[in-house]
């Protein structure tokens, strides 16, 4: 999981990230400051090493001086071996409530120069003070030749196109939402999507994606909003993608704190929404894509704790992108955890966590594991306390009982992590079971809810499950896709196994295998 410093009140905001000649690039936001985008270096996408602060805040009067907000990183178009940062910035005279969207430029992803202001002559004496300070600012400022090519036709920072998105303080909810830019281009057009709202409509319904075509190198035109699904105050952190002839936009939604998408078969088509819209579990949040040899992947961060997205942030191991034969957008395991697999458990040492109820029985055949519990509750365990490891097994459950998976588990105090599978609805619950402290009356139960999700399933009571549990990480599949991903730092070590409660489970294929930990660099920037 890669963090900001441990045990400092900074936390790792929206992430970004770009995949470049075998290395990955994170360009993320620094909580709660928002004063500077951070860069870091990775080869395996899993551990990081950071490199320079990619850009900071404006200095006083300028049009970024308070905060910056999201940024995305891409090719420039019209200049081979020259990249562009599109970011978001927040004016300290405005007290940050109108958003704007700014260029940088690098010649080699680690410098970088940001485009000098150019505001647009039809501005009058009626304009924000901000907007006034920024155009003398301009004046004075020399253009460099990195960016001449943007100096004559381009007008940064952008603004909300007031024909199409709010776009003034006395609009909605009196602050302009413009802000998380990512760029998309097809052929020789391109398209730099923002989160933005519309101008009519119940004001905590206005949330859409907004759009500007680029008609020339660094000058943007206002289009019509892409998508506008009238349900959210926002859509955050917009991507749009295209796989295989289908396209995809992903929006992460502050309401449930969800990663969501969108699709289409063209551009000017209305999106639609397939029943399972949700890619990624509460709790993930500002996803972003890259490319690199083998597909798309899906980037986030995880918010440990409830405190409004601000605090506790990791982010976790990437996913990887899918799409069904059906169309529909699953993210899987990020292939790239197989390198710290380890040595194999040996699977045919299991046994009960407790005297059971009524009829117990464990029936080893090779990999494949028969289990039964006549009432009650019984976990079946594997022998040895294991800190990082996976579990793949398929399940067939036999009857209307219960079953699930148990973690970590403290084999005298049965403290541990137990994740309750229901394979006939297609529903995954993950706790954190533990004792409290002595004399604490009823607080010594301590029975937190981790994560929830849901899969559609065709073969009630069968499932094919993958369990990882790296270090904090903590994720969980389903036939392939993931359900559960999350970080939690409540149990580090115990016994791995299954549960049942008046069932009887057939378990195959049973592969436990430790995984090699993740490290931290000395100076607690690098962390798996």
């Amino acid at each position: 999981m890669y963090t900001e410093t441990e045990g400092s009140r900074k936390a790792i905001g929206d992430v970004d990230v770009l995949y470049h000649e075998g290395l990955y690039h994170l360009f993320h936001l620094v909580l709660p400051n928002h004063d500077f985008i951070a860069h870091a270096v990775s080869t395996d996408a899993i551990h990081w090493r950071r490199v320079n602060n990619a850009l900071f805040i404006g200095d006083p009067g300028s049009w970024d001086d308070l905060m910056l907000w999201t940024m995305a990183v891409s090719p420039d178009p019209y200049q081979a071996g020259r990249w562009r940062m599109f970011y978001t910035g927040l004016s300290r005279r405005e007290q940050g409530n109108i958003q704007r969207i700014g260029l940088a430029v690098s010649d080699d992803l680690f410098h970088w120069q940001k485009s000098p202001v150019n505001w647009s002559d039809e501005r009058g004496p009626g304009d924000p003070p901000a907007v006034l300070r920024a155009r003398e600012v301009a004046r004075q400022q020399p253009s460099g030749d990195r960016n001449a090519k943007y100096d004559a036709k381009s007008h940064f920072p952008l603004e909300a196109p007031p024909q199409f998105y709010e776009s003034s303080l006395d609009e909605g909810r009196k602050w302009v939402s413009f802000r998380d830019p990512c760029y998309y281009r097809e052929a020789d057009r391109g398209w730099l999507i923002m989160a933005a709202r519309v101008k009519e409509g119940p004001i905590v319904r206005r949330g859409c994606v907004g759009v500007l075509e680029e008609t020339a190198p660094g000058k943007f035109a206002p289009r019509p909003c892409l998508h506008h699904p009238g349900l959210y105050d926002d859509i955050e952190v917009p991507n749009l993608l295209r796989i295989d002839n289908e396209y995809y936009l992903i929006g992460s939604i502050r309401e449930d704190k969800k990663i969501r998408y969108w699709h289409t078969s063209q551009i000017g088509k209305p999106w639609r929404s397939y029943y399972d819209n949700v890619l990624l579990a509460q709790g993930n949040y500002a996803a972003r894509v890259c490319q690199d040899e083998q597909g798309w992947l899906l980037w986030n961060f995880y918010s440990i704790e409830d405190s409004g997205l601000t605090a506790r942030n990791l982010m976790p191991p990437p996913k990887r992108l899918r799409r069904t034969k059906e169309g529909l957008l699953r993210a899987t395991t990020f292939e790239g955890l197989d390198t710290f697999l380890d040595e194999r458990v040996d699977t045919h040492c299991v046994h009960p966590l407790q005297r059971g109820i009524g009829r117990q029985s464990c029936m080893v055949d090779g990999d494949n594991l028969d289990l039964t519990c006549e009432a009650g509750f019984q976990a079946y365990v594997f022998d040895g306390a294991l800190e990082s490891a996976r579990l793949n097994a398929k399940i067939d459950l036999y009857g209307l009982g219960k079953c699930g998976i148990v973690f970590r588990v403290d084999p005298e105090t049965h403290d541990g992590y137990y994740l309750s599978l229901d394979l006939l609805k297609g529903v995954a619950q993950l706790r954190a079971w533990s004792t409290g402290q002595p004399g604490s009356g009823e607080h010594m139960m301590q029975f937190r809810t981790l994560q929830g999700g849901n899969w559609h399933t065709d073969t009630p009571g069968k499932a094919e499950i993958s369990l990882v549990a790296y270090g904090h990480y903590l994720e969980f599949s389903v036939d392939g896709r993931v359900i559960l991903t999350l970080a939690d730092t409540t149990f580090t070590t115990g016994l791995f196994g299954v549960y049942l409660e008046s069932a009887r489970m057939r378990l195959c294929g049973v592969d436990l295998r430790k995984m090699q930990g993740p490290e931290q660099s000395a100076h607690h920037l690098v962390t798996g």
